[in-house]
């Protein structure tokens, strides 16, 4: 009875040519929400993160994807070597490598300051 009822709409002369071109422009309408909302600012956020390793020196605070706080005291191709404490360093990948909370905030007011 359903189905009856869903043919006799679609066979519907006028209105299954709108409704094609209804659902093509919500398809596009929802790839751009998709796009701003999610893959936009996803994108913005790996390029900045991607931004501050390269300007990375030796004695700059970082934390580790692992959690761990320390300070860089050499830099290599591809790693650093981390100061956790004293006289106790770790060889880590560059990859893994963020701001601390405190050089992020400070990072962030001073963007905000340039605006």
């Amino acid at each position: 009875m359903v189905l009856n009822f869903i043919l006799l709409q679609t066979s519907n002369g006028g209105t299954a040519a709108g409704t094609g071109w209804e659902s093509f422009i919500m398809i596009i309408a929802l790839i751009a929400i998709f796009y701003f909302f999610m893959i936009r600012p996803q994108s913005k956020k790996q390029k900045e993160i991607k931004k501050f390793r390269e300007g990375l020196t030796v004695g700059s605070k970082v934390i580790t994807a692992g959690g761990i706080y320390g300070k860089i005291r050499d830099i290599k191709e591809n790693s650093f070597l981390l100061e956790i404490s004293d006289n106790v360093k770790i060889r880590i990948d560059k990859n893994s490598v963020y701001p601390s909370a405190e050089d992020a905030n400070n990072a962030s007011a001073a963007a905000t300051e340039n605006k």
